[in-house]
């Protein structure tokens, strides 16, 4: 093999920067980047990378969800197929790096290999995804499960906040709807998929690393506690007789952060606080709070909801309240294939790079392939942490290593 012959040159990191730059100028919204699925702005970034898949030597193509698909043949007909990719469209007032650079990196290191004039054992799509966030439609991942095969023809007639439907979007795109299943891969010809992405979080900051293989996207739980005691005056209800509601979920909702640092990989959050009827001469009646529970291991998950639910009843028993928690939503984890983690962690070897792997606490258009397509992610270091921010930022030389680890990945995978 010649290992060189796919590895990104020096610079290669500036014209990936130079694209990010370029992508986050097409934007929805004036001054920050706000691009949705299926809007003006995704039409014209479906036409930029378009162009820039097929300077880098591939075909190129629109399919029927809103995909951009690029492909770079094999060296022989009949090949399987390994995917890269990530998604374009993005949140509202997004940053540059989350999902554009999966796409923008697999684009410039496919470049180098058909600059080298090289051809693989089997072929290569990069499919830049249009649907992951699901910012304009309720549902997300409509690209990616598309591929996977697993795209409910139901999500057609969801409607955006404009009353216009998937359907209508779609067709108004110039995609054909009624084709979706067609895109559906076949896991016979397809080696799997692979996602470089910016981690999202602050652990590779903090440890001082540029890259890390992702072992799995952590599965959730997101529910509704609802904490019911009795409202009264401030100043007549004596302390040992009330039945304070938002003082029992001040301690329900510590309990919650004690539970979630039990375990290693474990995530517990009460994101927002809701006080019915607040006053500052009232003592709280009624309160509610979210909660979002992640791990990247389902039994332990589900230990920990359990664990919440019966130290919340506990502590309203004390109180005097009563305590309503309804889950309202639950995925599983998706378990990256062992076998392509270990391939990507062989390429940090073979690049004198610590093997450090570590799970995704947030989803990923890689999640959609779980049990059909192997899949694998590979994290790069962002700045800080931030993510879904104008602040998101990955520096060049983790770039740069992020697609060394990608070349050499794909230079070495034998079949």
């Amino acid at each position: 093999m010649t290992a060189a012959a796919t590895l990104p040159e020096a610079d290669a990191a500036l014209g990936v920067e130079e694209r990010l730059v370029a992508l986050a100028a097409i934007s929805d919204q004036p001054g920050a980047l706000t691009r949705l699925y299926l809007g003006p702005a995704h039409r014209r970034a479906t036409e930029q990378v378009a162009a820039w898949m097929r300077q880098a030597g591939m075909e190129a193509r629109l399919d029927s969800v809103g995909n951009v698909v690029g492909r770079y043949a094999a060296s022989s007909a009949g090949a399987p197929t390994l995917i890269l990719g990530s998604h374009i469209d993005t949140v509202r007032n997004a940053g540059r790096f989350d999902g554009n650079l999966g796409v923008v990196a697999a684009i410039e290191v496919v470049r180098r290999l058909h600059a080298a004039k090289r051809r693989l054992a089997f072929a290569i799509e990069v499919v830049a995804f249009g649907d992951e966030e699901g910012v304009r439609f309720a549902s997300a991942l409509g690209g990616s499960r598309a591929l996977a095969g697993r795209f409910d023809p139901a999500l057609l007639e969801e409607r955006d906040a404009e009353g216009v439907s998937r359907r209508a979007a779609l067709a108004a795109f110039g995609c054909d709807p009624d084709r979706i299943a067609a895109e559906a891969r076949d896991p016979a010809k397809v080696l799997g998929y692979v996602e470089l992405h910016i981690e999202q979080g602050p652990v590779l900051e903090r440890e001082g690393l540029a890259v890390a293989v992702v072992t799995a996207i952590n599965g959730a739980n997101r529910g509704r506690v609802t904490v019911t005691g009795e409202s009264g005056h401030a100043g007549t209800v004596p302390m040992a007789l009330r039945r304070d509601a938002l003082a029992a979920s001040a301690e329900m909702m510590l309990a919650v952060e004690r539970l979630g640092r039990s375990e290693a990989d474990l995530v517990a959050t009460v994101g927002r606080l809701e006080i019915d009827h607040a006053a500052p001469n009232t003592v709280p009646g009624q309160v509610s709070f979210t909660l979002d529970v992640r791990a990247p291991d389902d039994a332990v998950r589900a230990r920990a909801v359990a664990a919440i639910r019966a130290a919340l009843e506990a502590i309203a028993a004390t109180r005097g309240v009563s305590v309503h928690l309804d889950i309202g939503y639950e995925a599983p984890a998706a378990l990256c294939d062992g076998g392509l983690q270990q391939r990507l962690a062989a390429a940090m070897a073979r690049l004198g790079l610590p093997e450090r792997r570590m799970p995704s606490g947030a989803g990923h258009d890689a999640m959609a392939f779980a049990g059909h397509i192997p899949f694998a992610m590979l994290f790069v270091r962002c700045r800080g942490g931030i993510s879904h921010n104008p602040a998101e930022y990955a520096a060049p030389e983790d770039i740069e290593t992020a697609m060394r680890v990608l070349a050499d990945f794909i230079d070495h995978y034998d079949i």
